[in-house]
């Protein structure tokens, strides 16, 4: 019961940032922040941190100081080197959906590689997560310079890629409808396959694991390509919505993506995170970035709000504070309903 009533406070409370957020960009801009226009923009920038950020919770779900911080450089490095190949092979003006084609299918194999090494070097070498996903970062990073020369890629806006980026389907972004059907998914695998049993219980309990003889490097190699290849397709979002991709793209983004993840509810020590609360909160973050634009504040202050927001909750993630007010809320119920 106690863990229901946590699963259930973490997601109230992200739903009712949501609506607060809402509520005040409607009253400081006089109704135009929630505009179809603006509330379809924040849509469409919210995949690709969203991405990365269930990326970051697959990790931490795995345990062992598990992370990958090497997320959005395997985004960068995807979108470069796809870019750099599907260019030596098509016209993207000629020939728009056979590149994008090229470009996306090239993005994804090369984020799901950088998240296999990931997995690999973590699970038969023995490296810390964080050491490990914080040298692959840098790899990445050079990777993609060199492939690059260090600077940055012309894609262009070929029909299909533009489309993927800045397309709407029914009035709603094509990526953020990308980022809702593969997270639901994830969810879907996490939550009713063994995969995702196994997953949980060995970031929980690793010993346990162990003795129920659980195959745990290939958990731990499942866990950072499945990241990798979340990696690959925010590479595909990130060269949709701009005319180019470049190695130093969304620096910030690490920051972002661990915030999403603890605002989550995902514990950082292992065995515990839904995706649909990841999801939720990604967009209570752009919800927030944007509203902070509107008043006209900058983006330093942004990146102090989201500093402070992740001190906040880890905060109430080390007291259990969610936790405890819904254990009290309940308990003041039970003698009102034995009555």
């Amino acid at each position: 019961m106690k863990r229901i009533v946590k699963r259930d406070a973490n997601l109230m409370v992200i739903c009712v940032l949501i609506m607060v957020l809402l509520g005040l960009g409607g009253l400081v801009s006089s109704g135009t922040y929630l505009s179809s226009f603006n509330l379809q923009s924040m849509a469409s920038q919210v995949p690709e941190i969203g991405l990365l950020a269930v990326g970051v919770m697959l990790a931490m779900c795995a345990g062992n100081g598990g992370i990958d911080l090497s997320g959005i450089a395997n985004a960068n490095m995807s979108g470069v080197a796809a870019g750099i190949f599907a260019l030596s092979l098509f016209d993207a003006t000629q020939s728009p959906l056979a590149f994008t084609v090229t470009f996306a299918l090239s993005a994804v194999v090369v984020g799901t590689l950088g998240g296999l090494v990931n997995g690999i070097i973590i699970a038969r070498f023995g490296i810390t997560p964080i050491l490990c996903t914080l040298g692959t970062q840098m790899v990445f990073t050079g990777i993609a310079v060199v492939l690059s020369d260090g600077r940055s890629v012309t894609i262009g806006a070929p029909g299909p890629l533009y489309a993927i980026g800045n397309g709407l389907i029914f009035g709603v972004p094509v990526s953020f409808v990308i980022f809702m059907v593969v997270g639901l998914v994830l969810g879907a695998v996490l939550k009713f396959s063994p995969y995702g049993f196994r997953l949980m219980l060995m970031g929980a309990n690793l010993r346990a694991a162990v003795f129920s003889g659980f195959p745990i490097s290939r958990i731990v190699i499942t866990t950072y390509t499945i990241s990798g290849f979340l990696a690959g397709i925010a590479g595909v979002i990130i060269a949709a919505r701009n005319v180019n991709v470049k190695w130093d793209y969304g620096t910030s983004y690490i920051l972002v993506a661990i915030l999403i993840a603890v605002m989550a509810g995902v514990r950082p020590e292992g065995g515990y995170g839904r995706v649909v609360n990841v999801m939720l909160s990604a967009i209570v973050l752009q919800l927030l970035s944007s509203l902070l634009n509107f008043i006209g504040l900058s983006n330093f202050v942004r990146d102090l709000a989201w500093g402070v927001l992740l001190l906040c909750f880890l905060a109430v993630g080390r007291f259990d504070l969610i936790n405890r007010i819904g254990v009290a809320l309940s308990s003041k119920r039970v003698p009102l309903a034995s009555k």
